[in-house]
């Protein structure tokens, strides 16, 4: 399996974190407030310019108010 930032299933992954994020109404900025992160990182993350970890994807799922779980079911 590949690690890349542009492996199919993490694009999936960070896709059904932008829509989350819109859904909820929150610009990037927003959501950066919320993780005590900078706009950039949101965007570069979005971008599929930086990976996240998993630990950074926890915070951004509480931050969203949605469940880690429910966004983990990739499909193939």
């Amino acid at each position: 399996m590949s690690k890349s930032i542009y492996d199919e299933e993490y694009r999936k992954l960070i896709d059904d974190l932008r829509s989350e994020r819109k859904a909820a109404g929150l610009t990037q900025q927003a959501l950066a407030d919320k993780l005590a992160k900078p706009q950039s990182f949101v965007a570069k993350v979005e971008g599929y310019e930086r990976r996240l970890d998993v630990i950074e994807f926890v915070h951004w799922c509480r931050a969203l108010e949605t469940d880690a779980s429910a966004i983990l079911r990739l499909e193939t």
